[in-house]
This record gives structure tokens, C-alpha cells and sequence, in this order.
């Protein structure tokens, strides 16, 4: 069974109004189907407003952080695609 769906009305700058027809038709789209899946690509890509007193620890907010350590000066002498590697992408 589909969700009901609300109906709404917008205003838009007629040259606005003639791309987004083309973008929908380009995509084989109806107006509406286009502009509904519009909004809920832009909706869905922003996180929920959180309350001020609301805290991540730091344990959560360094996750996903990559931290690169420097290879010591022999591990560098023996592997020669490392210490190109580390001279081109490792010194920051």
C-alpha cells in the first residue's frame, strides 16, 4: 500500500521551472516524481539538528580519522617503493 501523498503548491522562476522539466524528461521522470526525489536526496544527506547540550566523546569523533606513522629510517632504506611513496604523500 502506498503512503499518502500531501499536496503542496510551488513558485518558481519560469526558467528555473523550464530546467528542472528538462532534467526530469532527460531522466524519464515526471515533474513531480523528479522534484520528490530531489528533496529527499538533499534531505537525507544532512544529519539531524542536535540538542546544545548534546556531546560525542572524542573516542567517537576521531573514528574514521586516518593517522599515518613515519617509517623508521631503515624500514625506508629497505623497501624502496615505500620511501617514494612516503617522500610524495607521507610529509605533511
Amino acid at each position: 500500500m502506498e503512503t499518502p501523498r500531501i499536496q503542496t503548491v510551488l513558485r518558481l522562476e519560469p526558467e528555473l521551472m523550464e530546467r528542472v522539466r528538462r532534467r526530469a524528461r532527460k531522466e524519464k521522470k515526471s515533474f513531480n516524481s523528479y522534484v520528490e526525489q530531489l528533496l529527499e536526496r538533499e534531505t537525507m544527506l544532512h544529519f539531524p539538528i542536535l540538542p546544545d547540550d548534546f556531546t560525542i566523546s572524542e573516542e567517537i569523533l576521531g573514528l574514521g580519522q586516518f593517522r599515518l606513522e613515519k617509517p623508521t629510517e631503515e624500514e625506508l632504506a629497505a623497501d624502496p617503493k615505500l620511501a617514494c611513496l612516503w617522500g610524495k604523500y607521507g610529509k605533511k
